[in-house]
């Protein structure tokens, strides 16, 4: 574990904040005043460690039931929060996965914004952006034949729903920070930004709510089911019954996952199946609300819902041990949380639709939900479509 104070990154150019979720009237006067890093290898629970470290530094959240204190123009603002796919997989009691493609990105990073004069510097003449061709971490057949994997283990009784994840790394030179910076400008990026550290930086353009939190209320909006942004690919979407089918189980999952810190009785689901558009491909998404516990802190909410159930699979354990066995390399930046924090708030995305540079690679990870009746080729070219737009971006196109 690492406790950091404020510096500008080393390897990679310095940005004005930017995190996911940050207020957008704050974000050109906030300064960096502390920071916390923690890969797994450190050890310890990385739930208590971001809970016990904002409250060290004036963002007390171990009741987020309380009233949301009026938002001050001068001292603490709130912090980003970027939680791993591996540390939420440690969090569940679950295997972590393969090794990481990008082992110098935290598990865990803790950024905490103080208002205050930005410190600006004039940029420089931009350095040329070259990025070269993907590597793919395994074969469009290899990644079939885990689909059919994934489907025998249903047939056997193993689990009903499970998701799979494919990554690519390019080369790059130049300054990656602008092109991670474009993704937050695609399409339906509700959760679009970036978040840096010494030697690393992560972009992105997810448009799925992990858990948000506001007065006490919890509210998650789990994506599950994909078709192209036409209007013949609505109406197949909406007739789909194996979508619907795979979107009601992860809608079931996240429901007894907030029923885990929800006052008893107060779990309902708002919007079930509503189509939404995230750039070229229309998405499923439903909204699951509940009211925070009595007490309920930080810990014990990022406990419950990480890893997101639309990227595990349910049952969330059997999935992640299926996860852990079939994927050939660490899901890194992707399929985690990353948003903001602040007194009375909350609001962390699910890091889907997500890159990371680690100072000589950019990382990329795409995937989706397999069941009993997935076709293998065309999970294949669902995970293509879902990475087109970031890789094209990235690109600069």
């Amino acid at each position: 574990m690492r406790k950091v104070g404020p510096y500008g990154v080393e390897t990679l150019p310095s940005v004005l904040v930017d995190a996911p979720a940050a207020p957008g009237a704050c974000r050109g006067t906030l300064t960096e005043r502390a920071r916390l890093h923690w890969h797994l290898s450190d050890g310890g629970d990385p739930a208590a460690l971001a809970e016990e470290f904002l409250a060290a530094h004036g963002l007390p959240l171990h009741d987020l039931t309380r009233p949301t204190p009026r938002h001050q123009d001068a001292g603490v603002c709130g912090a980003a929060l970027y939680l791993s796919a591996a540390a939420g997989a440690l969090l569940a009691g679950a295997p972590t996965g393969a090794p990481e493609p990008a082992p110098t990105l935290p598990d865990l990073a803790v950024v905490v914004y103080h208002h205050g004069n930005a410190a600006s510097t004039a940029p420089g003449p931009p350095t040329p952006w070259w990025l070269g061709a993907w590597t793919e971490s395994w074969t469009p057949r290899q990644h079939a034949d885990a689909v059919t994997r994934v489907r025998a283990a249903i047939g056997r009784g193993d689990l009903y729903q499970s998701n799979l994840v494919g990554h690519a790394a390019a080369p790059y030179t130049g300054d990656p920070l602008p092109a991670l910076s474009r993704l937050g400008a695609l399409p339906g990026a509700r959760y679009g930004g970036v978040l840096t550290g010494d030697g690393w930086a992560i972009g992105c353009a997810s448009p799925e709510t992990l858990i948000e939190v506001t007065d006490g209320q919890l509210i998650t909006r789990p994506i599950k089911g994909t078709r192209p942004a036409t209007a013949a690919g609505r109406a197949e979407l909406l007739a789909s019954a194996k979508e619907r089918a795979e979107h009601i189980m992860i809608v079931d999952l996240e429901r007894n996952d907030l029923a885990r810190v929800a006052r008893t009785g107060t779990v309902t689901v708002d919007d079930l199946f509503t189509v939404r558009r995230w750039c070229d491909l229309w998405q499923a998404e439903s909204t699951v609300r509940a009211a925070a516990a009595d007490g309920l802190g930080l810990a014990d909410l990022l406990r419950a819902t990480c890893p997101g159930g639309s990227v595990t699979g349910a049952p969330k354990l059997a999935a992640l041990a299926q996860i852990s066995a079939l994927e050939p390399v660490g899901r890194g930046a992707s399929m985690g949380a990353l948003g903001w924090v602040a007194p009375g708030r909350l609001d962390l995305g699910l890091t889907i639709r997500t890159a990371a540079a680690d100072g000589q690679r950019l990382h990329t990870w795409a995937g989706g939900g397999i069941t009993t009746d997935s076709d293998p080729d065309a999970e294949v070219a669902e995970a293509a479509a879902k990475t087109a737009p970031v890789r094209a971006t990235l690109a600069g196109r």
